[in-house]
């Protein structure tokens, strides 16, 4: 390119006046109520993407439901841990915002955190619900370069129905039998397990409450009962969760446990007057009768959600957990045998 020699001199003026613009330059002195401060950089810059569609599967009345997710993520160039976050709703709500507070500081901790929506009762019954947290775990492994994941590090955790489902896709891993839709060539296992005061022995919600109260989790209208059972126009199996025994069983997270399942955190509060304390009890001591890894807290006071659950003492018992045994642990091995259902 010719320059004259006017051009010539133009540009190297512009480069000369560029290079004089830096800190230095400023004078604070000549400026009212300004301060420069350092920031020590402590945590990463996050990104959210939001709403992709990860499987679509069919629902009562429609051929295919677009199931959504949405992923936050630390920004760096290297491959990072994942947690699958399964949100709660008692079985027909699995509102994919909720929880906020603490996966952000799970993401500021550096784990991708991925956020699902899922089938519902009374459009499905049980097990379809987990078929499609696993559809998810795949879609990560499938998309991990994309996402910046690695696909040897992956956790799920919920809260609610959420921890239910996330504790049965743990206790399902390598169970082929619930792996239904894309990207079947991808394993749907997982590292570790976070269950936060979610069911687990359906039959047993409102054990610990009042007789009353109690009795209610027994009614054929009950979430339990129609995700289990579904809904009597729909279903001949309608009735409450204790009448089809069966039926019962196999949603029952307790009687799939074994040696092999992978380490869990259990957390539950001990003023919870939605699912009955117990039920996590139950989870806690299943594991450990086979000799699982687990851990269990009772946060004092806290119920089924509120408050205490957003607090950063929470987060870090979560994060410690998830660098345990997830981020600084080996690579996890995919097994090839399946996980067989024991009758307790």
């Amino acid at each position: 390119m010719n320059l004259t020699p006017f051009k010539t001199f133009s540009l190297l003026l512009l480069v000369a006046s560029f290079s004089q613009l830096n800190a230095d330059a400023l004078v604070t002195t000549q400026h009212k109520n300004t301060t420069i401060i350092d920031v020590v950089v402590k945590k990463p810059e996050v990104e959210f993407i939001s709403n992709l569609v990860y499987s679509q599967p069919k629902i009562y009345g429609y051929s295919n439901k677009p199931l959504e997710m949405d992923i936050m993520r630390p920004v760096t160039k290297e491959l990072s841990p994942v947690v699958l976050f399964v949100p709660g709703g008692a079985f027909i709500s699995s509102n994919k915002n909720k929880y906020l507070q603490p996966k952000l500081e799970l993401a500021e901790a550096g784990y991708v955190v991925a956020s699902i929506e899922y089938r519902l009762a009374p459009t499905v019954l049980f097990p379809e619900p987990l078929m499609d947290v696993k559809s998810a775990i795949r879609f990560l492994r499938a998309n991990a370069q994309r996402f910046g994941i690695d696909p040897n590090r992956i956790a799920i955790m919920g809260n609610s129905a959420g921890g239910y489902l996330a504790a049965f896709a743990g206790v399902t891993n390598n169970m082929k039998e619930y792996d239904e839709g894309d990207y079947l060539d991808k394993s749907s296992a997982v590292s570790a397990v976070i269950d936060i005061y979610g069911p687990s022995d359906l039959t047993k919600i409102g054990v610990g409450y009042s007789k009353e109260e109690e009795n209610l989790h027994y009614l054929a209208s009950a979430p339990e009962a129609i995700w289990v059972n579904g809904l009597a126009v729909n279903n001949k199996t309608a009735a409450g969760i204790l009448v089809h025994e069966e039926r019962a069983k196999k949603a029952n997270p307790l009687n799939f446990i074994t040696k092999n399942t992978p380490p869990f955190l259990v957390m539950v509060g001990d003023k919870d007057i939605r699912v009955s304390p117990n039920q996590s009890e139950l989870l806690h001591d299943a594991l450990i009768e086979k000799g699982v890894d687990s851990t269990f807290y009772i946060i004092k006071g806290a119920g089924h959600g509120g408050t205490q659950w957003a607090q950063t003492e929470v987060s870090k018992i979560l994060i410690d957990f998830l660098d345990k045994n997830v981020k600084k642990s080996s690579s996890l091995t995919i097994e090839k045998s399946s996980t067989k259902f024991v009758e307790q």
